[in-house]
């Protein structure tokens, strides 16, 4: 039977009128928790998992990747509304969505955002229909030592996407990183700069930090220049972007799609860095990179497709190899798990239903997601009028109940209100505060790859040079290195000379 065949059955599975029910709930209900900040897909998915269990393994899983994919969609409404990311993976959506809602077009960034995101989605979905077996056993071959020259390679891309001077940005790189280092030691247990602060044996919470130093600041700024003025609502033919925003689109949209993919088939490797790397990539090559920062659509569309690109290809090593690409696949691989489906090589023979039937889902989900987000478009945009000594309470409350519904933790609360304090001092004096929650989400992984390969070389550092892999990422890393280069001296750099 080929693959086409296979798909039309998938289809069968998916357009039944339990599981396309059960898709639009997980739609809705991925939505709701990408707008509020701090809950992200992962914990949308946990809440809704043991729900799952008395449903069939197609079902529960169809559910599970709806909310999956629309946290994804949901996530970008705050970062243009409100310049607060929704989840993790919308930080870089923040920079220029945010500033196309100043500039009035709230309504086209959301439009472009919703419209990247169905086409990434949708392009990931065929690459993995198409790709799966070739990718899975290429993925093999990204061991720890090809993965820390990965982060090094990711890192030396923040300098590209930021908006602040190369020092500013060397400097937020190093804070995050350090900041990376607080909690027990990951192979030994060694308490490091935790003071005997057992609240601080995870390290401080990502989510704490990212809605601090963006949504918090954010406001204290907003207060402290007495901004006021609010964008107006757009008409409903203001809410179609123009024709020009459409052609500036188009090409971020697709290299978007492409670098959402590779970086969603790399086990361990998050979405947030495939939307920093596109950034990156769109201001390189764009012929007035001084306006990304200041509400450019390529900046928004090539980020925003990027991120929903990697939901179709993160599938193919949870499915093919049973191995869980981001944290939120986690939750997937659980759901197939108790209903004694294990994925992995066997799966498209043992359970063809539950593969092509989650495949057919995730294009039905996309329609559904575009559906449901673009008629509401004008609403979202209407929290844009509500004056500011009424919207700031509310978006404080739900920033606070954002970060304290992860963990119920009162010391993430602390986290959350020093994160806006310093995210408010440092923007005052230009810094950027993106690379830093960059470096923190890959300091992480950077050094435990780093360790582990030694570990492994028994302290050999000939290892970070040996393998196809390693060797690929060098010559990314050689590439990324001369391209800044050449960039600078181009004056490509705009606020090189600050």
């Amino acid at each position: 039977m080929s693959a086409f065949d296979q798909l039309l059955g998938g289809f069968i599975v998916a357009l039944s009128w339990k599981n396309l029910g059960l898709c639009l709930l997980g739609c809705v209900w991925g939505t709701a928790v990408g707008v509020l900040p701090g809950l992200g897909p992962m914990a949308g998915m946990a809440l809704l998992l043991p729900v799952t269990f008395s449903l069939d393994p197609s079902g529960g899983v169809i559910m599970l990747a709806g909310i999956f994919y629309g946290a994804m969609y949901g996530g970008s409404t705050t970062s243009i509304l409100l310049r607060i990311p929704g989840e993790a993976a919308s930080i870089v959506t923040c920079i220029d969505g945010y500033e196309m809602a100043r500039k009035g077009r709230a309504g086209a960034a959301l439009s472009i955002a919703a419209l990247g995101s169905f086409v990434g989605g949708t392009l990931s979905i065929v690459g993995l229909m198409l790709f799966a077996p070739y990718l899975a056993d290429i993925m093999l071959s990204v061991g720890p030592a090809a993965e820390a020259v990965m982060m090094a390679v990711a890192l030396l891309i923040v300098t590209a996407v930021s908006t602040s001077a190369p020092r500013k940005t060397f400097t937020m790189i190093c804070l995050g990183l350090l900041v990376g280092t607080v909690g027990l030691d990951s192979i030994t247990a060694d308490q490091r700069f935790m003071f005997d602060n057992m609240a601080l044996a995870e390290g401080l919470s990502f989510v704490a930090l990212a809605i601090g130093l963006f949504g918090l600041s954010e406001l204290l700024l907003s207060a402290s220049d007495k901004v006021l003025e609010r964008p107006a609502v757009p008409r409903m033919r203001d809410l179609i972007p123009s024709a020009s925003e459409a052609r500036q689109a188009i090409g971020p949209a697709l290299r978007g799609s492409g670098i959402g993919f590779v970086f969603g088939v790399i086990p361990g490797v998050s979405h947030i860095v495939s939307t920093f790397v596109s950034y990156a990539v769109e201001k390189q090559i764009s012929k007035h990179p001084e306006e990304f920062g200041k509400g450019a659509v390529a900046g928004l569309a090539g980020p925003e497709t990027a991120n929903n690109a990697t939901t179709g290809s993160a599938m193919i090593p949870l499915l093919i190899l049973g191995i869980p690409a981001i944290p939120s696949t986690a939750i997937l691989l659980s759901a197939l798990q108790n209903h004694g489906v294990q994925p992995g090589p066997l799966l498209l023979t043992q359970n063809p239903e539950v593969f092509w039937g989650l495949i057919a889902s995730m294009y039905i989900g996309n329609i559904i997601l575009v559906a449901l987000n673009l008629p509401l478009v004008g609403i979202f945009v209407r929290l844009l009028q509500t004056p500011m000594y009424y919207l700031t309470p509310i978006v404080l409350f739900i920033c606070f109940v954002g970060v304290y519904s992860v963990n119920g933790s009162g010391f993430d609360l602390a986290v959350l209100t020093a994160a806006g304090a310093v995210g408010y001092l440092l923007r005052k004096f230009e810094f950027d505060v993106a690379p830093a929650l960059l470096a923190l989400v890959l300091g992480d992984r950077m050094e435990a790859g780093f360790r582990r390969a030694l570990t492994i070389s028994k302290g050999d550092y000939a290892i970070f040079w040996h393998g196809p892999a390693v060797k690929i990422f060098w010559l990314l890393l050689l590439i990324a290195v001369i391209a800044r280069v050449l960039a600078v001296r181009k004056g490509k750099v705009a606020l090189q000379q600050n």
